[in-house]
């Protein structure tokens, strides 16, 4: 394996199981057994890395993202939220081919860079993936045309809120599917769980709370 590659596989893991703030540069050398100057030549700063650890998974899911929102634009009839919500699964799920524990870690990555204060990060998924975003909104609208901006900003944030918890304790979440009810669930099924639910959210009526 080559030496970029190393520094990407440790910096992933520890950026998944710490966090972004909570994992330092030595930290990801000593697991990488690597100098610090080979992640200085790479990739310049702990800043890039974290881009590259992320880009490896968007530049894999991305295509298949935008095909499948795609499809669900195009259709004849108008979709239903679980069906625009279902398009993520397949996509998702392609990245344990790509990489072992894929699905799983890319979710969690995804969330520490909402939880963990990284901005830049937000910005650089948001201009460097505009289509999946944008088919993603306009999916979304196709089902549920009477949503305004401001009702589809709020109900997509707390949508990305609740699969964010989720995925950050979905080994939790497994743990007690086997042990309470007795069944054993792997990362696809506890997606799955969650689809009804964030399509039920976004879908709820539009109206204020008295």
């Amino acid at each position: 394996m080559s030496t970029k590659n190393k520094i990407l596989d440790a910096a992933e893991q520890l950026f998944a199981d710490k966090g972004f703030n909570g994992t330092s540069l030595r930290e990801i050398t000593s697991r990488a057994e690597v100098n610090l100057a080979a992640v200085n030549y790479h990739f310049g700063s702990k800043k890039e890395l974290i881009k590259a650890v992320m880009s490896r998974y968007m530049n894999e899911l991305s295509p298949r993202l935008e095909s499948a929102l795609e499809a669900v634009c195009c259709q004849r009839e108008q979709p239903s939220l679980i069906q625009v919500f279902s398009a993520f699964v397949e996509p998702l799920l392609s990245l344990n081919d790509f990489q072992e524990n894929g699905t799983s870690n890319f979710l969690q990555l995804l969330g520490r860079g909402y939880t963990d204060s990284q901005g830049f990060l937000r910005w650089f998924l948001t201009t460097q993936y505009p289509n999946v975003i944008s088919y993603f909104v306009d999916a979304v609208q196709k089902a549920y045309p009477e949503l305004t901006p401001e009702d589809m900003f709020w109900r997509l944030h707390f949508t990305m809120g609740t699969i964010v918890f989720t995925m950050s304790s979905s080994d939790a979440l497994m743990d007690i599917a086997a042990n309470d009810f007795d069944r054993k669930m792997d990362i696809g099924e506890v997606i799955q769980q969650v689809i009804p639910y964030v399509a039920a959210g976004v879908a709820a009526p539009i109206g204020r709370a008295d």
